[in-house]
């Protein structure tokens, strides 16, 4: 009784297995998905990223509204944020011929100025403290360019470096594997590993994305986007159907910087 008096429910899931295995297959699904409104219907990345971040905006709204996690608005908010950032990235990089290093790296700066905002102004950037409006702001924008500098690396990783779809996706999950040996291992700070995983799991769905529907030519396995874009959006309903989720939780008391 003590401990749930000191301790409240966060509206976002606790980060298991289970969160990284549904986020991994998210990402693929914003990569597929976005590719579906920007090339296979032929809509361009400025409407794609425009539709996308709407749907985002809304969403996100509601998630603030809600009183408690609820695991299908929550992921349906992180599809939306991998697809933005699809777009976003993609808009960027080709349609603006910045490219990837500099898209990079300006998603990159982007993404250090909302989370250097989110500690200064709270003293923690632990997704164990998203209770209020506030942190959730910061965490759905933190959220979003984390999707989109994952997009960004995934493409230089894949086209820039000649690795291709398999070496990028090798590549990063090698990466991951990496974060999880220092997660077990070392007294590495949990919040920086976290968010060092959830940037690289973009990434690694950006290439697998890449793999499934590209042409031959380029490296794919050319499959349909909308068919496979289908397929993960009912493995990922399945999942948060039959996979167990619980929301996060963090102290009453205050919260200290970490």
């Amino acid at each position: 009784m003590s401990r749930a008096l000191e301790e409240y429910a966060t509206k976002v899931p606790a980060v298991t297995l289970v969160f990284w295995i549904i986020k991994i297959a998210a990402t693929t699904l914003g990569e597929t998905g976005g590719d579906s409104v920007t090339m296979t219907l032929d809509w361009g990345y400025l409407t794609g990223t425009v539709i996308f971040l709407s749907i985002l905006g809304a969403l996100v709204g509601v998630q603030i509204v809600a009183k408690r996690f609820h695991p299908f608005l929550y992921w349906s908010t992180i599809v939306a944020s991998t697809t933005a950032g699809t777009t976003m990235a993609d808009f960027a990089d080709r349609s603006l011929g910045i490219g990837y290093i500099g898209g990079s790296s300006i998603l990159f700066l982007c993404l250090m100025a909302v989370l250097g905002l989110w500690y200064w102004s709270l003293g923690s950037i632990s997704v164990a403290t998203v209770k209020t409006p506030k942190v959730e702001a910061f965490y759905w924008a933190a959220i979003t360019f984390a999707q989109t500098l994952g997009t960004a690396l995934g493409d230089w990783m894949a086209d820039t470096t000649g690795l291709g779809y398999e070496g990028g996706a090798l590549v990063f999950a090698a990466g991951l594997g990496v974060l999880a040996a220092a997660y077990y291992r070392t007294n590495i700070s949990r919040v920086l590993l976290f968010w060092a995983a959830f940037i690289l799991t973009r990434p690694l769905g950006a290439t697998v994305g890449d793999l499934l529907d590209k042409p031959v030519t380029e490296g794919g396995l050319a499959l349909s986007r909308p068919i496979a874009s289908a397929v993960i959006a009912v493995f990922i309903v399945g999942c948060v159907l039959i996979l167990p989720q619980r929301a996060g939780t963090h102290s009453a008391q205050p919260e200290t910087a970490s």
